[in-house]
């Protein structure tokens, strides 16, 4: 009960407080905190805006628990939001880094209307003397605000709203072969159904689509292939070094698929620090390619969102393949220390440039979509980044609020 009052009471307030250890059970504190324990609280205004979701707002209040080392090692975060589409949203974000190689994320969200979202994401890279990376993602969620407009370069006029409704988990495991070289094993299940939506005045997919693969649900069962070269000083928030990535993931009837294909996919990422790392030049390039009959339209290859077009909505281009470029300047303007937490705030312009396609020898540039923007950054480090990003399409523009680096 003490605790309970104590929270309720910090949510309204933003401050500092040494809290004892006791009152903080694990995994809210371990080994790694020391006795009293600082506890930083921010409330914050939520406000957003996005193509699919339309106006967002509300408040949420973060808690920062801070290690020995006075690194946030546990982040709380629980807020209200209101959007017409779907009523009160009430959700709990938990983030916990107890070791540099060891991580958990939890999101429980759950909406008065259609929406919800439960999660739970693990990292963990201390098996066989931190030879083994292990990375299990574990869902359940229902998303009324999703859209399809067809296949290929489809117009605005094609747009349709569904509920997809998913519940699934993916695993790999990547094993270090040799300095900076991984070899990765993937599998991953995903059963999708899809509902009604939640967005009025838009029409629903199966009028408008009703022949279109996937539209009454579908199972996805795939096995992965792998292979990752990495010099990137940090595998959350690196600042230097480049990636290289390829792998192929395989999807079969005989193992409980809806329908058999393949995808094949590769990225290169890079970051150029100038200046003490005050300006990080941050590059990517991306293809992938969906080979198979009857794929289910969720499991082709899809452009749009936060983290590939953000001038777009999520799922905004579907087709066989795509090819995606991002080129972002990340520049701190200053270090502050706010409230005992010590944060970088950083402005990043951007340009994303992709195209959808049915192979890559039929890339045409008049069929890119070219997306400037502009993106506001608060870092934490070595575990912590609030984003907002701006980005500009043919449509309008698109904003974007979340946690996490966009690539």
């Amino acid at each position: 009960m003490r605790c309970l009052l104590l929270v309720l009471g910090l949510a309204l307030t933003a401050c500092t407080i040494m809290v004892p250890k006791g009152d903080l059970p694990y995994p809210l504190t371990n080994e790694t905190f020391g006795d009293p324990v600082k506890l930083v609280t921010i409330p914050l205004p939520v406000i957003a805006s996005s193509p699919n979701e339309g106006i967002t707002a509300g408040a949420l209040t973060a808690f920062l628990l801070h290690n020995r080392q006075d690194e946030v090692s546990t982040l709380i975060a629980p807020q209200v939001n209101w959007n017409r589409n779907f009523g009160i949203t009430t959700t709990v974000y938990g983030a916990f880094y107890p070791t540099p190689d060891r991580s958990w994320e939890a999101n429980l969200s759950q909406s008065t209307k259609v929406n919800y979202t439960y999660d739970l994401r693990v990292r963990d890279k201390t098996f066989l003397e931190k030879q083994l990376d292990t990375n299990l993602w574990i869902y359940a969620f229902n998303d009324g605000s999703a859209r399809f407009y067809g296949f290929q370069h489809s117009p605005r006029d094609g747009e349709t709203n569904y509920a997809d409704q998913e519940t699934g988990f993916s695993l790999s495991l990547g094993y270090d072969v040799m300095k900076n070289l991984t070899l990765v094993f993937g599998e991953r299940f995903r059963k999708v159904w899809i509902g009604d939506g939640a967005v009025s005045g838009v029409p629903n997919i199966r009028a408008r689509y009703p022949l279109v693969p996937g539209v009454d649900g579908f199972t996805a069962h795939a096995q992965r292939l792998g292979i990752v070269y990495s010099t990137l000083d940090s595998p959350t928030m690196p600042t230097a070094g480049f990636l290289v990535r390829a792998g192929v993931e395989a999807s079969a009837s005989a193992l409980g698929s809806s329908a058999d294909y393949r995808h094949y996919d590769a990225e290169v990422k890079g970051y150029l620090p100038l200046d003490d790392a005050r300006f990080i030049t941050v590059a990517r390039i991306a293809y992938n390619q969906t080979l198979g009959n009857a794929v289910p339209f969720l499991e082709r290859s899809i452009l749009g969102g936060e983290n590939s077009l953000r001038g777009y909505g999520r799922n905004r281009f579907i087709d066989s393949s795509y090819l995606l470029c991002n080129i972002e300047e990340r520049i701190r303007l200053f270090r502050w220390e706010i409230f005992n937490v010590t944060a970088d705030w950083e402005v990043a312009p951007f340009i994303d440039l992709g195209s959808i396609m049915e192979s890559l020898d039929q890339a045409a540039a008049r069929n890119f979509e070219f997306n400037p923007g502009i993106g506001f950054r608060a870092t934490v480090r070595p575990n912590i980044v609030g984003r907002v990003d701006i980005g500009f399409g043919k449509e309008g523009p698109a904003v974007f609020v979340g946690l996490g680096y966009p690539f």
